[in-house]
């Protein structure tokens, strides 16, 4: 018996699958409770840090149960191969461990097919260990990004296997909650940064700014991707409608609730350009709209083919109370109800999404770590 290994890429197979493992996290209690694997289908999980294994080893490994198929991550890799070997000399049949360790799950970006047309193809990129969605546009032998996480090699991948040149990458708005990944692909590939002048007016790098009603494509043909400018949770928040049927929507509009218009420090001014833009750009939308969020808070908001994404009017009737407040003030309170404090990474995440601030590697994936923090609604945080 050897002690195997696997990729995140290869668990969120399994778990969307629903095979039959025990996730076994070796990270300390704090570490687990701040961020750990969640799929689409329950998980059985087990925390048992690794420290119990080196001072109570034969207590530590009786805890795990013989008849399972032992999954073990660890934050760096190097825990949860000693864990597992440790398992293997008491006999466990079948264990493995996660390569490069838990930043490899929070760096997972899982692609999903939302259309594909003689046209166009259009891609959901979700990111399971934040809770997030980017988008991917392919046309022409071009592909467009939107709201890119910083796994930039994982699209550059993608690009060549759809033997497309990665030319376009589209901000909905300056992230608070994960680093972005559009200055890495300009570095890279001169991939053009498209991003509202109201968030980026302080980017030290170059950039096109998004405004509304500006239309762009991908070469000379392809669907059109219009800018919709619906300011609120933050000044410069935008959305693309591609094709008039698709709309992008960042933190604006998600599934379950709505955008929080308070990680500036602004609640209430933030606060009645939402509702402004609840009451007039949103309502305005047809209904038929499928919006395409850029977050999502549980895996139950997910279609038959889990992927995020359904029509205004479905929205509208999920989000019932919050559409149906009639006055900024009664939004107003609904916010101040439902504020949280927001994690203290954020305000110098926002400053690295600009540009105004660089930071290693190993900083950026502690900083990147973790579920989102981004809707309004306190009982859509998970």
């Amino acid at each position: 018996m050897t002690l195997g290994s696997f990729t995140a890429a290869e668990m969120f197979t399994w778990l969307v699958n629903q095979e039959d493992f025990l996730l076994l996290d070796v990270r300390n209690d704090e570490e687990f409770g701040r961020f750990k694997v969640e799929g689409p289908h329950p998980i059985e999980m087990l925390n048992v840090p690794y420290m119990e294994f080196i001072e109570m080893e034969a207590e530590s490994v009786a805890k795990i149960p013989r008849d399972k198929k032992v999954r073990i991550v660890c934050a760096k890799e190097g825990s949860s191969k000693f864990v597992g070997e440790i398992l293997v000399n008491h006999g466990f049949a079948d264990v493995a461990h996660l390569t490069v360790g838990i930043k490899s799950w929070g760096n997972l970006l899982a692609p999903a097919s939302i259309v594909q047309s003689e046209a166009y193809d259009l891609i959901q990129f979700r990111r399971p260990g934040k809770a997030s969605c980017s988008y991917g546009l392919v046309s022409g032998g071009e592909m467009a990004l939107f709201d890119p996480a910083k796994n930039i090699d994982a699209y550059l991948d993608f690009a060549r296997e759809q033997g497309s040149r990665l030319t376009k990458s589209f901000e909905t708005h300056r992230q608070a909650d994960y680093i972005s990944g559009s200055e890495g692909l300009h570095r890279r590939v001169g991939a053009e940064i498209v991003a509202p002048e109201g968030d980026f007016k302080e980017a030290v790098f170059p950039y096109t700014p998004a405004r509304h009603g500006d239309r762009h494509r991908l070469g000379s043909g392809g669907p059109e991707i219009e800018v919709i400018h619906t300011p609120g949770h933050t000044p410069g928040s935008t959305c693309y409608r591609i094709d008039g049927r698709y709309l992008i929507t960042g933190d604006t509009v998600f599934i379950q609730s709505i955008g929080r218009p308070d990680l500036g420090g602004m609640a209430e001014a933030w606060s009645r350009m939402l509702f402004t833009t609840m009451t007039t750009i949103l309502s305005d939308l047809p209904p038929e709209t499928i919006i395409l969020p850029g977050h999502y808070m549980d895996w139950e908001e997910a279609d038959e083919n889990l992927i995020f994404a359904a029509p205004m009017a479905a929205i509208r009737e999920r989000n019932a109370d919050i559409y149906a407040i009639d006055n900024p003030v009664d939004f107003y309170a609904f916010i101040k109800s439902n504020l949280r404090p927001q994690p203290e990474e954020y305000a110098k995440i926002r400053e690295i999404n600009a540009g105004l601030v660089q930071v290693d590697a190993d900083q950026q994936e502690i900083m990147d770590i973790g579920k989102n923090e981004c809707a309004a609604s306190l009982r859509a945080v998970s």
